[in-house]
């Protein structure tokens, strides 16, 4: 399913995470965006669909919140969210990750937006 707007991609992002669903979410990226991980830029979708088969399955429930969405005339949006995950029943609440995000996404010429940086873990 594809994001028709800059928040909308938050929503689908969520919902293909906690469905553990990789190729949902590489959907949403453009083929040569840009995802960092652990500091280091995995760059393309098929570098992006291993960095996320190996961080997807398994890490529990996913609650991801827009804060802030700025949209230029050119067809690029910046984000800002804020989210939370919660590790699978009985591996403990101490597991327990949050953090915030920065992305960039490009409307696309059919009118939807993809992800061309992530950036999951951004400086508070």
């Amino acid at each position: 399913m594809p994001a028709y707007s800059p928040e909308e991609i938050h929503k689908l992002f969520q919902h293909a995470f906690n469905l553990g669903d990789v190729e949902a979410l590489i959907a949403l990226y453009e083929t040569n965006a840009i995802l960092v991980v652990d500091g280091q830029e995995v760059t393309g979708r098929e570098s992006i669909r291993r960095a996320l088969e190996k961080l997807v399955p398994g890490r529990g429930r996913m609650t991801l919140e827009t804060r802030a969405v700025v949209v230029s005339q050119q067809g690029l949006a910046v984000l800002h969210g804020s989210w939370v995950i919660e590790p699978p029943t009985g591996m403990g609440a101490e597991l327990t990750t949050r953090g915030l995000s920065t992305e960039v996404v490009r409307r696309q010429q059919d009118g939807t937006w993809l992800y061309v940086v992530d950036i999951p873990h951004s400086p508070e």
